[in-house]
């Protein structure tokens, strides 16, 4: 029939239908080539990654249902902080039955935390406490103008910190311009409840046993003195001997006292009729201060067994 006639070839002979059969194949397989590598196309390969998409994971690209959701992911697992060894002291309640006003601070310097009696904002006078500033400030002012202390200089400091020397103290504290060094200590330890004297000299400036702790801590990191001098200082209140050498690092065995830095301060105010005691140490890591005023009739051995009792308190709260 005329209908299933094979079409005639060019060399006028005609095409086989298993040849017909291959050349259609092969045109195929030609066009799904092509078809792989047009953009949009639904044959278009998914091996390589498209601008935007995920790249792909194990010659695949992911997609929505593999890849979670932002609310789906896990949160990251955070970096643990190193875990920082314990104090040889620890904030607790002080119940001990004394007379007059006392309170207490003690600062972790690692941390900044701080932590005391809930009147630990009250102020008292200094004594002999401040004569630390008095000489950290001579120190610090000293070498930023570009000059070193003297041997003699040195010599008096040392009298001062060690063995609490009030007239020296008198001397050096003219030097720094009085109330401008205390001015000083507030802003460059920045202390929050305390205040210069009213109505006398260094032995009236006004701490709060909080502001005593802070106090430490800008001389142990060294606002205070100064970088050159602050290790100097240091080991001069680490030397402190005779009747200044009582309270916080008593508490302590005798082999830690020799690593804790002290200033402490005694007077009796007859015209408060009180005794005024105060303490500060600085330690590795810990800064402390211990505040008392009571009845002028107990002495000061009273006020120094207490700041001492203070701290075992917190000794023992520790272990």
């Amino acid at each position: 029939m005329a209908g299933n006639r094979r079409a005639p070839r060019p060399d006028g002979k005609e095409a086989s239908p298993l040849r017909l059969v291959i050349i259609s194949a092969v045109l195929l397989v030609l066009v799904l080539t092509a078809l792989r590598f047009l953009p949009g196309s639904p044959f278009e390969s998914t091996a390589a990654a498209r601008w935007g998409a995920p790249a792909p994971v194990d010659g695949r690209t992911a997609t929505a249902a593999q890849a979670p959701s932002r609310g789906q992911r896990p949160a990251p697992s955070p970096t643990p902080s190193p875990s920082l060894e314990p104090l040889p002291l620890k904030a607790t309640e002080v119940d001990l039955d004394l007379a007059g006003w006392w309170s207490w601070s003690l600062l972790d310097t690692r941390t900044g935390e701080i932590a005391g009696s809930a009147n630990m904002d009250e102020t008292s006078t200094t004594a002999s406490l401040i004569k630390s500033w008095i000489v950290a400030d001579w120190l610090r002012r000293t070498d930023e103008a570009g000059d070193k202390p003297s041997e003699a200089k040195l010599a008096d400091a040392t009298l001062i910190i060690r063995d609490s020397d009030n007239t020296r103290t008198e001397r050096l504290y003219t030097q720094m311009g009085r109330a401008a060094s205390i001015k000083r200590l507030l802003s460059i330890c920045k202390l929050t409840d305390s205040r210069v004297a009213t109505d006398g000299g260094w032995s009236r400036t006004q701490l709060s046993p909080r502001d005593t702790a802070r106090l430490g801590a800008c001389i142990a990191d060294g606002r205070a003195a100064g970088p050159q001098w602050t290790d100097w200082l240091l080991n001069e209140m680490r030397l402190v001997r005779g009747t200044g050498d009582f309270g916080i690092r008593k508490a302590f065995p005798a082999a830690e006292q020799k690593q804790i830095a002290i200033k402490n301060g005694w007077v009796d105010r007859t015209k408060e009729q009180e005794i005024h005691v105060n303490c500060l140490a600085i330690g590795d890591g810990w800064t402390m201060g211990v505040m008392l005023r009571y009845p002028i009739g107990r002495g000061y051995e009273y006020g120094m067994q207490n700041c001492e009792k203070i701290t075992e308190e917190l000794i023992r709260a520790a272990a």
